[in-house]
């Protein structure tokens, strides 16, 4: 099964518009994210199940690991609603997030300097199959191994090319320039 390009540009470009939100800070980086999922027993178009960005709920959090979060945090009703072809019975956000692809500006970080749990082993944790990534995290403040992390669990990391400027730019507003 393959997806179309344009569906793949489009959630990058939501995971974009998610990290613009994004209050500035000169020691970390401006990140979105959407988690995005076709069940597999439709054809209907893939839909939203949530969306995070850097710093968006307490306790210096990232992206992926808001979006985890406020997928976790959905009624039963507000999944049925948002699946209504999916069984009734016992459905859960954390069987939805093993059919979901997520999509990230920047590639899933390995470590924290804060101590907090990397996002790349809480997208492995989730059971998410596909990961897309805008650009590569540079070195500024860790050396990242996200993206290889992800790999080496069998998770399936997909580049967007062409977005690499962008995601950068978004990435590294409020810095010095680098």
């Amino acid at each position: 099964m393959t997806e179309p390009q344009e569906e793949h540009v489009r959630f990058l470009r939501l995971a974009l518009d998610e990290a613009r939100k994004c209050e500035p800070t000169p020691t970390a980086f401006c990140v979105g994210c959407v988690i995005a999922v076709k069940w597999p027993s439709t054809s209907s178009e893939p839909v939203v199940l949530s969306t995070g960005f850097s710093r968006e709920l307490p306790g210096n959090t990232h992206a992926e690991a808001n979006a985890l979060a406020k997928a976790r945090a959905l009624t039963p009703d507000k999944l049925q609603s948002l699946f209504p072809a999916a069984p009734t019975d016992g459905l859960t956000a954390e069987i939805i997030l093993t059919h979901s692809d997520i999509y990230t500006t920047l590639e899933p970080c390995s470590i924290r300097t804060s101590g907090l749990a990397p996002c790349s082993d809480a997208i492995i944790a989730a059971g998410i199959p596909r990961c897309y990534i805008g650009v590569g995290e540079p070195d500024d403040f860790v050396k990242c191994e996200g993206a290889q992390r992800l790999k080496q669990t069998g998770v399936e990391v997909i580049w967007l090319t062409d977005f690499e400027e962008e995601c950068l730019r978004v990435a590294r507003t409020g810095h010095e320039s680098k």
